[in-house]
């Protein structure tokens, strides 16, 4: 078979969850350029509809914005629902949504001892019960689709403990219940690529830090820790969502593909 016949996703129907960040429009745009129609989802007030009406212009593929608060289970629910009585499938769910706060979030960023116990489930609810949710419903039609799979969002910091020397001197920080939820997610996706197997191929994205102007001195250091000496752009996913959506990983599951500039290497 050639690879364009492996990469061909036409006719397929791929759902995004936080679909307007940086590494979910990449997704949304490598897969319809693919040929792949799309459910994208986000929290209302995103912006979903022009990035939406962008794809469509320019890849002539059909897609559906959903708004979806993925922290609250009725909300999920109704995402569920509109996609089940739609009739028209699922072949791939990538569950890229991540509840990743802020500096000014109380609780969140912030010493051990004051780290949020509310903030804690909360991160989890997103970042590891959504998907949990996402991919037991969703399972009776990727079972029955051609080429159904799905592919969890991870992080170095579901792998990795943090090097708090990368920090020091600035707002930034590395909560626990991110690299918690995160780690749970890759065994999570091991757990499913065994219990879906043999008709659903479940893999993970574990990607290293996205420059997204973080100050100076921490994008030094993070480079300095870093085999290819950079942080990473949105760009370099395109490529391992590419392969892991497609035919072109038909082989292929359980496994995290590291997208991390050699980072833990040495």
């Amino acid at each position: 078979m050639t690879l364009k016949r492996l990469m061909d996703m036409s006719g397929r129907r791929a759902l995004i969850t936080g679909a307007s960040g940086s590494l979910g429009g990449i997704m949304a745009s490598t897969l319809a350029e693919m040929g792949a129609d799309l459910l994208l989802v986000d929290l209302p007030g995103t912006g979903l509809e022009e990035f939406a009406k962008d794809l469509q212009s320019q890849w002539r593929v059909n897609i559906k914005v959903i708004e979806c608060d993925l922290e609250l289970e009725n909300e999920r629910a109704s995402l569920i629902s509109i996609i089940k009585t739609d009739g028209l499938g699922l072949n791939c769910l990538i569950n890229n949504a991540a509840f990743v706060g802020s500096s000014g979030l109380e609780g969140w960023v912030a010493p051990l001892n004051e780290q949020s116990l509310d903030i804690w489930r909360r991160a989890i609810e997103v970042n590891l019960t959504a998907c949990f949710h996402l991919s037991q419903a969703f399972a009776p039609e990727l079972k029955s689709s051609i080429g159904g799979n799905i592919i969890n969002i991870s992080s170095i910091y579901g792998e990795y403990g943090p090097d708090w020397r990368l920090y020091e001197g600035t707002e930034m920080g590395n909560p626990a219940a991110y690299a918690a939820s995160k780690g749970a997610l890759i065994q999570l996706t091991r757990w499913f690529s065994t219990t879906l197997a043999p008709e659903v191929r479940v893999n993970s994205i574990s990607p290293g830090g996205v420059l997204r102007g973080q100050p100076d001195q921490f994008v030094e250091r993070y480079c300095l820790r870093t085999p290819l000496a950079r942080m990473a752009n949105s760009d370099d996913f395109s490529g391992a969502v590419a392969y892991l959506a497609s035919d072109m990983s038909c082989y292929v599951t359980g496994q995290v593909l590291r997208v991390n500039g050699g980072w833990g290497e040495w």
